[in-house]
């Protein structure tokens, strides 16, 4: 695995010279344009490991990557999808993944519709957070958008209906309402938690629909908007034994219900001159009713949370970006009341942007985190990648650079 990341990050390192532009061509007298993008990262921590990866003795397996295809077929229909593939540490594993498939119609400004495998519209960067060109930060605010669970809402099988209604003088409202089967990754942080917990899942399937409304106001940059998700979930599998578990019941099969899971966020952007602010807070309500042979009844369990974030940026120059955010995760009821670092992850960030091209990034951020949330929370640390045990702080240092084709 580590020669294949230094494979593919020297490779990577030879793309800018060769890639510097998107490919497109034209087939039956449509126009199709192919675009990519790619990063590589390298982290640095004091003690604690972080999103599976062994930072503690610095770790350059942060890669991935994603190509897209699209074109317009008539004036209001148009086709396109894109595959993703990475390896974070014990994530992603190089298994490429169709990110999102669609077709989208759009008959007036004010409606459209789209079908297939689409984003999820959720919050201020779910559904743009492949697009790492576009944002100052190595690492989005975690607490909100945790890399290692990228795929629990990044998509959904099914439809959506969109659309921008003017306000005249009060701006405009552009609304996405959507319905779906959820994107679930056997690779991702859920299954690693679970393995982690002696808990293995066999399958994993829900549905997810809702609703997000950004308001363009009348005051030039600002925009402020609000999500709403109700998901479902079904789970099944086995317990094994584990050390590092509160309990387990090697053999038996449990199923596991969400019900509810709600998630509620409220977010805002404001581009002024050289400055950029932004933030979000997002409240996920979630119980899990647990059923197995091994005992009687159902067992719940509380895994609600809620996070917040706030960033601003200044552009120095063309070159030069810089900016700072402060990301912090609150767990409702951690396994372990008495240790007040499983109850939450505060994490304030540093960023250095160098723009070498407009199309090639280099970032260089600094994290300094207070807590590691709970064992069962799943937010980039984990038990199996912290044996010795989990401090209560964390310094890191987080490299990443990026190209968009």
């Amino acid at each position: 695995m580590k020669v294949r990341t230094m494979i593919l990050a020297a490779a990577l390192s030879l793309a800018p010279g060769l890639l510097n532009a998107q490919f497109d061509f034209t087939l039956f007298d449509k126009s199709f344009q192919i675009h990519s993008f790619a990063s590589q990262g390298f982290a640095y921590s004091n003690d604690n490991n972080f999103l599976t990866m062994n930072t503690s003795k610095g770790s350059f397996a942060m890669t991935d990557g994603g190509v897209n295809i699209s074109t317009q077929l008539t004036d209001k229909f148009r086709v396109g999808a894109q595959v993703y593939d990475r390896n974070v540490g014990q994530l992603g594993d190089w298994h490429p993944q169709l990110d999102w498939a669609y077709g989208d119609y759009r008959f007036k400004d004010w409606f459209g519709i789209r079908a297939g495998k689409v984003k999820t519209a959720l919050g201020l960067y779910n559904d743009t957070q492949d697009a790492e060109a576009l944002n100052t930060w190595a690492l989005l605010p975690q607490s909100i958008y945790p890399l290692d669970l990228r795929s629990s809402t990044i998509a959904h099988t099914g439809g959506d209906v969109y659309g921008e209604i003017p306000l005249h003088k009060l701006g405009s409202v552009s609304y996405t309402a959507y319905y779906g089967a959820r994107s679930f990754d056997k690779y991702g942080g859920t299954d690693y938690l679970a393995a982690d917990q002696g808990i293995p899942i066999f399958h994993d399937s829900g549905k997810t629909r809702g609703i997000d409304m950004r308001w363009n106001t009348p005051v030039t940059g600002l925009m402020l908007g609000g999500s709403f998700a109700d998901l479902s979930e079904d789970r099944n599998g086995e317990w094994t034994t584990c050390l590092q578990c509160t309990f387990s019941i090697p053999g038996a099969y449990y199923r596991q219900d969400a019900v509810p899971d709600y998630i509620t966020s409220a977010y805002g952007d404001y581009l002024h001159g050289k400055w950029h602010f932004a933030g979000e807070f997002r409240r996920e309500q979630q119980t899990f009713n647990i059923t197995s042979a091994a005992f009687s009844g159902v067992f719940v369990y509380n895994g609600s949370n809620q996070s917040v974030f706030g960033s601003a940026a200044y552009r120095v120059s063309k070159l030069l970006e810089l900016g700072a955010y402060n990301s912090r995760f609150y767990f409702d009821q951690p396994n372990n009341p008495a240790n007040t670092a499983s109850s939450h992850i505060f994490d304030q960030v540093a960023t250095v942007r160098i723009d070498l091209k407009k199309w090639w990034s280099v970032k260089i951020e600094g994290h300094f985190m207070d807590g590691y949330g709970d064992v069962y929370s799943a937010h980039g640390f984990y038990t199996r990648s912290n044996l010795a045990g989990l401090k209560p702080k964390t310094n890191m240092l987080v490299v990443r650079t990026g190209w968009s084709f």
